[in-house]
């Protein structure tokens, strides 16, 4: 069988560049996740929120109820938000 006239087998992928888009894309949605927040309040949550999903030791494993305290939010409604987050992004434990 002779490949050589498929364009599959004519480029080697770079593997690089596309780790690079991928990660281009999850900063994105990232991003775009916590700018939805509508006050600079609720965007820091949004910002806690990815943290506690992401890297808790960087908010010094702060549990959602406590956010929610600082945030004078209810634990359940900063738990929607860690949904929302997953939904958004596919990241997170």
């Amino acid at each position: 069988m002779n490949n050589s006239a498929d364009p599959f087998f004519d480029e080697s992928p770079d593997i690089h560049q596309d780790a690079e888009a991928l990660a281009l894309e999850v900063v994105r949605r990232l991003l775009v996740w916590m700018a939805e927040g509508e006050t600079l309040e609720n965007r820091g949550l949004r910002a806690s929120v990815a943290l506690y999903c992401l890297r808790p030791d960087l908010i010094n494993h702060t549990t959602l109820r406590e956010i929610g305290e600082i945030a004078g939010m209810t634990k359940q409604a900063v738990h929607n938000l860690t949904r929302s987050f997953k939904a958004t992004t596919g990241l997170g434990i």
